[in-house]
């Protein structure tokens, strides 16, 4: 097994291993599967976990827990977080339940999106288990539909529905277990919607209209949500290689051109003739990442899913 102190990474992105960042005195809530952390203004980690007794733990960033709370998301799956005139608000996605939450940062609900009855290719509320939410300045939301009908649906600020594109399908536009959504705003000039299509191993690229507009390919690596930070674009890896490869994930970060440049519990990433080759996981840091948390100092945090039901694993930027 590999030291916690190992390094990993690549080309400058390289890491110190903690895998021990939660000590063990503050080991004590249950948990099941850790899907996605997000950081608030205060300087704490949110964790949303799909553990009723308490499904989201708060954490500094030494790993000590400050809090807990939420008994009511048995599918708690995707989590983010966005400002709305200077109060933070927490989005939360429940696959078991089909729906989106908002709350506020200690767990007060505010809002509560059901299942899109404007879509009529939705039967009824168990054929949609929406996995994440993209809140966009102005306030309109962004619903993926990754473990349903994948499509994504777009909201206002109030719940109501605007649009939807996407969808199951072997087009172009057409979307794979649609785990997750960013929105790419490196480009001044620019912003782009990415939606995970993990099964095609891929991000999408759209317009905000829903208009396809790219793939980047991401050959073997079945990848989770886009965390966009600085110039890159982060994501943890669920898989590699095979969608049945049990515990073969591991992070990933691509620079400003959409480049892979560093695989941190990976293999290098390589690139011929433009076509990154597949990469393979390197022995013992991960089993599951289920999402990447990039805090100011560039450090990552990493909560897994069906990982023996560890707490999240820190990587400090060295």
């Amino acid at each position: 097994m590999p030291s916690v102190d190992e390094i990993v990474g690549h080309n400058g992105y390289q890491y110190r291993v903690k895998k021990d960042w939660v000590a063990g005195k503050d080991q004590k809530l249950p948990l099941k599967d850790c899907h996605e952390m997000v950081m608030a203004a205060n300087g704490l980690l949110y964790m949303l976990g799909n553990e009723t007794t308490n499904n989201v733990i708060i954490f500094n960033k030494d790993g000590k827990v400050m809090g807990s709370w939420g008994h009511d998301y048995p599918g708690g799956h995707g989590l983010t977080l966005h400002n709305e005139n200077g109060e933070e608000f927490l989005y939360i996605t429940d696959t078991a339940r089909s729906i989106v939450a908002k709350t506020t940062l200690a767990g007060k609900v505010v809002m509560e999106i059901p299942y899109p009855k404007e879509i009529t290719d939705y039967e009824n509320a168990a054929t949609y288990k929406p996995t994440e939410t993209l809140i966009m300045p102005n306030g309109d939301i962004y619903v993926t539909d990754g473990y349903g009908l994948q499509f994504v649906i777009q909201y206002n600020a109030k719940g109501e529905y605007i649009r939807h594109f996407g969808g199951r399908g072997d087009g172009p536009s057409n979307l794979d277990c649609a785990h997750g959504i960013a929105l790419d705003n490196r480009n001044a000039d620019k912003n782009i919607l990415l939606v995970t299509s993990r099964n095609q191993n891929a991000f999408k690229q759209f317009s905000l209209t829903g208009e396809y507009l790219g793939t980047i390919d991401m050959p073997g690596s079945f990848v989770c949500r886009p965390v966009v930070k600085g110039n890159n674009i982060y994501a943890a890896v669920f898989r590699s290689g095979d969608n049945q490869n049990f515990g073969s994930g591991y992070l990933t970060i691509l620079d400003e051109h959409n480049q892979v440049i560093s695989s941190p519990g990976a293999t290098e990433p390589i690139y011929e003739n433009g076509v990154l080759l597949p990469q393979q996981k390197l022995a013992g840091h991960f089993i599951h990442p289920h999402d990447v948390c990039v805090d100011d100092d560039e450090n990552l945090y990493v909560p897994q899913w069906n990982s023996n039901q560890v707490y999240p694993v820190k990587l400090i930027r060295v």
